[in-house]
């Protein structure tokens, strides 16, 4: 497989060419197997401010404790503006499920009211009319809202182009040595939103995602399993 080197940030990253017939070879296997392009599973919220509380909420912990702790919240405090009413005490209550609650109300409350001092509401709907990169600055200048919690939002509530690296699609990108094995979830972000083509940015995350839960296990990975052992440098099948 022929690739690139190229500096991001300072660190070298090896990676395919952007229109590498390898890259794009592992993107539509991905899609043979997953079809997560075509399909998505996972839907969009009308208000992005949904979509950002729910990643808020699954930071350090499982899919399942985060849906647990938003039905909770939404179930007792259906509209934004009721959660900045509350104390944090009572808010971090009333997600203890999705843990570190007190971080994360903390966290949840002080958007709210950034929120609602930029934009004059609880919501973000308004932010859908702004320039995608200003878009994203204003949602990583939030407080507990890095890179890859900006992305999840872009990507799946505004349909504005971006790749969000969690665990798995970190393993998956160093496995295939996309980057090197020491890249940092920034980095990997960074790269792959340079060599992703937007309209595949989306599907292509969750069909690593899907991946990496399934076969490219962190600790077992399933190679013998895997239909792109051909085209990965760290199968065990070789």
């Amino acid at each position: 497989m022929s690739r690139l080197l190229s500096e991001v940030g300072g660190e070298v990253l090896s990676s395919f060419s952007p229109v590498g017939d390898d890259f794009l070879s592992v993107l539509d296997v991905l899609e043979e197997l997953w079809g997560q392009e075509k399909n998505p599973m996972v839907s969009a919220f009308d208000d992005p401010l949904d979509g950002l509380m729910l990643t808020i909420l699954s930071q350090n912990t499982n899919d399942n404790n985060r849906d647990r702790a938003f039905e909770k919240l939404k179930a007792l405090y259906p509209l934004w503006e009721d959660v900045a009413a509350v104390s944090p005490d009572e808010l971090a209550d009333a997600i203890r499920v999705a843990g570190i609650a007190n971080v994360k109300a903390a966290r949840m409350l002080d958007i709210l009211e950034i929120i609602h001092g930029e934009l004059g509401e609880y919501g973000l709907t308004g932010l859908k009319d702004w320039d995608s990169n200003d878009v994203r600055a204003f949602l990583e200048g939030l407080p507990g809202v890095g890179p890859k919690t900006a992305a999840c939002v872009l990507v799946f509530d505004m349909d504005i182009p971006a790749f969000p690296v969690d665990t798995h699609v970190a393993r998956f990108c160093r496995r295939m040595e996309w980057v090197t094995r020491s890249a940092t979830p920034v980095k990997i972000q960074e790269h792959m939103e340079k060599i992703v083509p937007d309209e595949r940015k989306k599907g292509a995350h969750l069909n690593i995602i899907s991946h990496g839960k399934s076969i490219c296990k962190a600790r077992k990975p399933v190679c013998q399993r895997c239909s792109l052992a051909g085209l990965c440098p760290s199968s065990e099948t070789k």
